[in-house]
């Protein structure tokens, strides 16, 4: 087998900057004939509600059904499924499960409680944090299955109070995934509905005379479950437009070649426009990786993914210090940011910009995928500057409390009627002063 023809960069070189821009390059917009189709699929479904659903799932998972009632799993099929799995599959949804409830608890704690308290004047000031009443969470059924995206939609919302979850996962030719739906019962989902697509967007969207319109969406998909999510947002919210998966790997040469490789390869799988970088000073330990990615690909049964993800966006990048490659890190403000080193901590205050951190070399990306504890649902394609992770914080909403004492309008009034003149807008600015006047 040929060696693998990935890109390797040196920050050194003279045109560092254009190489490196192409190798960032992707374009988020979608085909055009994609965003007709999911325009035409969300309209169908907005006016013929069951009926579109109905067809829309024939028609591309070849799952034929009379109502979508029948499209539901009961609670018991959820049940039966866990029962069912082997022991060990068992043991190992429980125990991710039990860590990534544990993890939200901890955050519900640090950021999802209500606050008030009262000025001097008397005057209550607070916040009322409240759940959502019903979300969606969209699982990935088509190439592979996802149990663990369950685990990472379902938990959160279920530790924020969320009323209800809603679940839809396509079953192409009704095959369903053990694994998918034990993980849906130990997570707490409501309803489960085997649809997907833009159908099963739009029907969450919208509600339908069976599937209840819902507050939120969360969860992957492909490029039409993306398209559809961007045209519903702002009639529900949704959680980010994620792009192809990524992994950046800081490392300082002190890892062994081939768990970077095979760190590398763990993104590359997923599809053949994610992304997996290595930065590095040492390169020496560039060439190590490199052979390690030749000598281990061939044994790897998704290699043929793999070698298109190194050769299309892969890149092995030698900089001229682990502070140049922190300063490159920021610059691409990746999802899953490896920290490969014998003194992470060192490094970890110069990193801003990244979906999750994963310090070093026994922390790999892996483990944060399926059990660490933190969600796997992170930004992708550089939104890390400006997003998080999915949360406990997605599935709460927070309202202002505002009580305002006679002693507080008094003090207040004033303030507040100058500004509404200066806007002019007389009306607010009289509402505020008649709380100052003897009555």
């Amino acid at each position: 087998m040929s060696a693998v023809n990935i890109r390797q960069l040196s920050t050194t070189a003279p045109d560092f900057e254009d190489q490196f821009h192409r190798v960032l390059h992707w374009s988020a917009e979608t085909d055009d004939a994609i965003e007709q189709r999911v325009t035409e699929i969300l309209a169908d479904v907005r006016s013929r509600g069951d009926a579109a659903v109905l067809a829309y799932t024939e028609r591309f998972d070849a799952l034929k059904a009379d109502t979508v009632a029948a499209l539901e799993l009961p609670r018991g099929e959820l049940r039966q499924a866990l029962a069912a799995i082997t022991p060990a599959q068992r043991d190992a949804l429980q125990a991710a499960a039990a860590r990534v409830r544990s993890y939200h608890e901890r955050q519900l704690q640090a950021c999802g409680l209500s606050w008030q308290y009262r000025d001097e004047n008397g005057t209550l000031l607070g916040q009322k944090v409240t759940p959502l009443d019903r979300v969606g969470i969209y699982v990935p059924g088509g190439k592979a299955a996802y149990p663990s995206s369950v685990l990472m939609n379902a938990l959160p919302a279920q530790v924020a109070g969320v009323g209800e979850i809603i679940m839809v996962v396509p079953t192409p030719r009704g095959e369903k995934n053990a694994l998918v739906l034990a993980a849906a019962s130990i997570a707490g989902v409501t309803r489960a509905f085997t649809i997907g697509g833009a159908q099963a967007i739009g029907a969450l969207a919208c509600g339908t005379a069976t599937i209840p319109r819902v507050d939120k969406i969360t969860g992957p998909g492909n490029a039409y479950v993306a398209s559809a999510k961007r045209r519903v947002f702002g009639q529900v919210g949704i959680d980010m437009i994620a792009g192809p998966s990524e992994i950046l790997v800081l490392a300082d040469g002190s890892t062994p070649a081939d768990w970077v490789a095979m760190d590398l390869f763990s993104q590359a799988e997923h599809d053949e426009l994610a992304q997996s970088i290595l930065l590095c000073p040492d390169a020496g330990y560039i060439a190590a990786v490199r052979s390690a990615i030749d000598r281990l690909l061939p044994g790897m049964p998704r290699q043929a993914v793999i070698r298109a993800s190194l050769e299309g966006r892969g890149a092995l990048i030698h900089t001229r210090s682990m502070q140049e490659a922190c300063e490159i890190s920021n610059r691409i403000a990746p999802e899953h940011l490896e920290v490969s080193a014998s003194q992470p901590g060192q490094w970890e205050p110069l990193l801003r910009h990244a979906g999750a951190i994963f310090l070093g070399a026994y922390t790999s990306e892996s483990l944060g995928d399926y059990c660490a504890g933190p969600n796997h649902v992170l930004p992708t394609s550089g939104t890390s500057r400006f997003s998080s992770p999915l949360g406990v914080y997605d599935f709460q909403k927070r309202s202002s409390l505002i009580e305002v004492s006679e002693a507080g309008a008094r003090q207040l009034g004033p303030i507040a009627a100058e500004l509404a003149y200066g806007e002019g807008l007389q009306a607010h600015a009289r509402a505020a002063e008649m709380r100052c006047e003897p009555t």
